[in-house]
């Protein structure tokens, strides 16, 4: 199994596809990559040789950030917005869409699974 930025890629998925494992690569980029390291988009992963994998790390390493430096800028970027404060880090730090998606019936991704509010009853007299 074809090992990339310590992320294993399918072994018998197309390379194009594969690549797209990464987090930070999706198919235009993967194109990309490939075209740039000569190899086949319709090849499998595990027809890959090993000169095929490193020039393909090498270029990813080259024009991308991918996997933890790419997380590690996002979270930077959130955190950024929340510490100053704006609306889009407000939202973040109360778990609501940051995006401007409506709240009153959707975005149960983003706000959890429903606590339900009901209403009191009102308690019968303690007997005397």
């Amino acid at each position: 199994m074809p090992r990339i930025f310590g992320v294993d890629i399918p072994r018998e998925k197309k390379v194009e596809i594969a690549l797209t494992y990464l987090y930070g690569i999706g198919r235009a980029r993967s194109r990309q990559v490939l075209d740039e390291a000569r190899v086949d988009w319709n090849k499998r992963a595990n027809d890959l040789t090993e000169s095929e994998i490193s020039a393909i790390t090498g270029i990813i390493q080259k024009t991308c950030r991918v996997e933890g430096d790419l997380r590690r800028e996002v979270q930077m970027n959130i955190k950024r917005l929340m510490d100053i404060r704006c609306y889009r880090g407000v939202r973040h730090v109360k778990g609501l869409p940051v995006r401007g998606q409506r709240t009153h019936t959707n975005s149960r991704t983003r706000k959890g699974k429903r606590k339900t509010v009901g209403g009191l009853s009102k308690k019968a007299p303690a007997p005397k």
